[in-house]
């Protein structure tokens, strides 16, 4: 039995235990079954959630407002009007169990919401997020509090208003890093620059926040007790809880990870007993006078971030609780929202704080981001994501209300207007900030621009250790000199799990690195061993990333763009094995896309087929390469020659390009592109004349029919096979072709050679150029000529000049 199905046996199980109840709580008529009822709440308030956030979601919008709205929509303000419904779906009676569902619900969720933060990452934010962090929190704070204090002197108000006005004004003014680490990942820009600097700056922030709330409580309920030294004892009983969690539980938790080993799941017997840990936090938590989920949030704190315990404890409750559990605890939160109870006057003064906090936020945040040199555009968006109040902000005003800090009008008002800034924020910084656009380069970054006898940078990703000798292998094939040495950046890619801040990591030898880190040890090893071999020629430079898919590739052109790379290699999202099977992963190709759309270089996509590096010397154990290019021409074509050039260089290397010429008999116009083809191809020419591993050839062809049967001759001649990935000015040669292109991102002739139906055996590594330089396309303007295009049958050469 897995730990899903543990899940939802305990679930049955609660609500076997409600349904058998119901003559306890309920009454002894039949008609009072709390065991459908409530699976009728669930599922309820479950699938318009989720119908709420189909919508909302292309604006960008959080969960929490489809949740929030669902949950007014179904309280007394709205559908609870109808007597029907609220006697029959929403019954009083019924909310006892339904609160039971909601709060058990709450627990496991913060539970997550404190497995997701890495408290590592505090030791290692900047002094410009420690700045923004705690601006954001004490300058809206004070503001806030100097209106609150000028509204009481001159606006006459309601009595519970005015003893609540000044809380209101500091409970505005909280943040929290769960709220705005959804955001991000939510408008995908987790992994932007913008993203990185909210998630290190909300941590702070929402240590200001936590630690004031926490103070404010224990102070109430000192209080409300009525003993002198109840404080005290309650601060100390807080400092045991923690210190038993970090230095008992915790110890626990990474011996059971010890016993778990890599690459294998968490044992049931293990989740069981981080559910018991939960539970019994949370009655520790009770019985010492806090709030119940105050011990599940440390003690989620406490696990180890990532994989395997913590990424084993989100996938497997992170839907169940956020899809099932949580659309109750909103549903069960609106009940207690009545717009017909909210007077004018109280929403006018509550709603006014209200704006003045988010604005106070936005200038708390704004002014230090201008002062460390920000864009004024970059600074209002940074404002607008750490303005933004979720969740965790309801559960606090909530336990204020509880305990009198507060009036319930007042916590109604507060809670709508949670939502509205929320879903207004979304929208606007969809709409403000890009970050593709901080890829484009201001150069041209491709190897056919680079300078002769310079370094060559380049780029690999890597998704498995699989990749890693195919990677190689074309490394060494680059032709790596001490004249022309490589710079090699190898960034392995993971799919964030168990956390919500992405990583970037920097593996540099003799420096430990995060726990996370184990995962690319192989990989490493394996081109540290290839940097030793071949000392003065190759620089590698390891790095990994462990991201969402959605914004991977935002980590890949970040870093090809800080690095200068002239060309970022990603592997195919389709792998074959020995046997010649098939194996594919659709967020792997997502990402690929995605780079190809936005990297401010040129980038290759490499096919492997275990061709490349397969043919070596039983004599010197040297390994000789057999590489073909397919020349239609256009710039990705140039691209692919200029690096096949750089091969040829390579003494183990034959280059055979193969030119496809269009036969025509009358003169037609040709613009500048294609002049710049024939002077690559004069110059490659002029530069191998000499050199015998390296065959130019010209095939002349009429139609698409005569592309394939040209390719498929010479396909299974090589052990790579070069080709361009865009032929826009050749789509009437290639029209039969643009019918069956499969993988766009490979290109008509690249789809061609990877295609399961084709009988082509070997590498194929599809290049495009860099798409941007300076804003504009690359492509110079098509100003054309006429030229004599005409073939001569007994010709030989193709005509290079005008």
């Amino acid at each position: 039995m897995d730990e899903t199905t543990m899940i939802n046996k305990t679930t049955i199980c609660m609500v076997q235990m409600a349904t058998r109840s119901r003559g306890i709580f309920f009454g002894d008529n039949p008609l009072d079954f709390a065991g459908p009822i409530l699976l009728v709440q669930l599922i309820l308030s479950a699938l318009l959630t989720a119908l709420v956030q189909h919508f909302l979601t292309p604006l960008g919008e959080t969960a929490f407002v489809s949740q929030t709205i669902v949950g007014v929509a179904l309280g007394p303000s709205v559908l609870g009007k109808i007597r029907w419904f609220r006697d029959q779906i929403f019954p009083p009676k019924s909310f006892y169990v339904s609160e039971t569902f909601a709060y058990f619900g709450l627990m496991i969720f913060l539970f997550l919401v404190g497995v997701k933060m890495d408290i590592s990452a505090l030791r290692q934010s900047g002094r410009r997020a420690v700045v923004i962090g705690v601006c954001n929190f004490f300058i809206p704070l004070a503001l806030n509090e100097g209106l609150a204090f000028l509204l009481l002197h001159a606006v006459p108000m309601d009595p519970l208003l005015h003893h609540s006005l000044a809380w209101i004004a500091s409970f505005q003014c909280l943040s929290s890093f769960h709220v705005i680490a959804c955001l991000l990942a939510d408008l995908k820009l987790l992994n932007s620059e913008l993203g990185r600097l909210a998630v290190s700056s909300s941590m702070i922030s929402g240590l200001c926040s936590w630690s004031w709330a926490l103070i404010l409580f224990m102070g109430r309920q000192n209080i409300m007790s009525g003993k002198r030294h109840m404080l005290i004892l309650m601060s100390l009983l807080v400092a045991v809880m923690i210190a038993f969690i970090v230095y008992v539980l915790r110890p626990l938790m990474f011996w059971m990870i010890q016993q778990t080993g890599e690459d294998k799941a968490v044992k049931e017997s293990y989740i069981f007993i981080i559910f018991i840990m939960v539970l019994g936090c949370s009655l520790f938590g009770e019985i010492i006078g806090q709030h119940f989920l105050l011990g599940p949030i440390i003690l989620g704190l406490a696990v180890p971030e990532g994989p395997p315990l913590g990424s084993a404890l989100v996938s497997k409750l992170d839907s169940y609780v956020s899809s099932i559990l949580l659309p109750i605890y909103f549903v069960i939160s609106g009940s207690t929202i009545d717009f017909s109870m909210i007077r004018l006057r109280t929403f006018g003064i509550v709603e006014l704080l209200a704006v003045f906090g988010f604005l106070w936020k936005v200038m708390g945040t704004m002014l230090p981001s201008l002062y460390c040199d920000m864009s004024v555009k970059d600074s209002v968006s940074l404002a607008l994501i750490m303005s933004v109040q979720g969740i965790i902000e309801v559960l606090i005003i909530g336990r204020a209300a509880e305990l009198e800090y507060i009036d319930r009008e007042s916590y109604s008002i507060m809670v709508i207007s949670l939502v509205i800034f929320n879903a207004a924020t979304a929208p606007i910084v969809k709409v403000l900030y890009n970050p593709s656009k901080k890829y484009i380069a201001r150069k041209r970054m491709t190897i056919q621009h680079a300078k002769a006898g310079a370094e060559l940078r380049l780029l690999a990703c890597i998704y498995h250790e699989d990749q890693t000798p195919s990677i190689i292998n074309l490394l060494e094939a680059s032709n790596p000199t001490a004249k022309s040495p490589i710079f090699f950046y190898v960034i392995h890619l993971i799919e964030l799990s168990g956390r919500s801040a992405p990583l970037l990591m920097a593996h540099q030898l003799g420096k430990r690195t995060p726990l996370n880190s184990h995962h690319s040890d192989h990989i490493n090893n394996a081109f540290r061993l290839y940097e030793q071999h071949n000392q003065g020629t190759v620089m590698v430079n390891p790095f990994t990333a462990i991201s969402p898919f959605a914004t991977m590739h935002d980590e890949v052109c970040a870093l090809a763009l800080d690095r200068k790379v002239c060309m970022v290699i990603l592997p195919f999202h389709k792998c074959w094995t020995i046997e010649g099977t098939e194996g594919s992963a659709n967020a792997i190709r997502t990402v690929n896309c995605n780079i190809l759309r936005t990297a401010p270089c040129s980038v290759g996509v490499l096919v492997d087929r275990g061709t490349l590096g397969a043919n070596a010397h039983k004599t010197t154990s040297k390994t000789s390469y057999s590489i073909g290019v397919i020349f239609l021409g256009g710039q990705d074509d140039r691209e692919a020659l200029a690096y096949a050039n750089r091969m040829s260089k390579h003494p183990n290397v034959a280059l055979t390009v193969v030119r496809l010429i269009e036969y025509s008999n009358t003169k037609y116009k040709t613009n500048e592109d294609m002049e710049h083809d024939f002077e690559l191809i004069n110059e490659f020419r002029f530069t191998n004349s000499r050199n015998k591993s390296c065959v130019y050839k010209e095939e002349v062809v009429n139609d698409s029919v005569g592309v394939v049967s040209v390719i498929r001759t010479i396909e299974n001649s090589f052990d790579l096979i070069l080709v361009g990935r865009r032929h826009n000015s050749f789509s009437q040669l290639l029209r039969g072709l643009m019918e069956w292109n499969e993988f766009s991102e490979l290109g008509f002739i690249g789809d061609m050679l990877s295609s399961s139906d084709s009988n082509c055996k070997v590498s194929v590594l599809v290049v495009q150029q860099q798409a941007f330089a300076g804003g504009d396309m690359v492509m110079d303007s098509p100003k054309s000529t006429v030229l004599d295009m005409s073939w001569d049958n007994n010709a030989k050469v193709w005509p290079a000049s005008h």
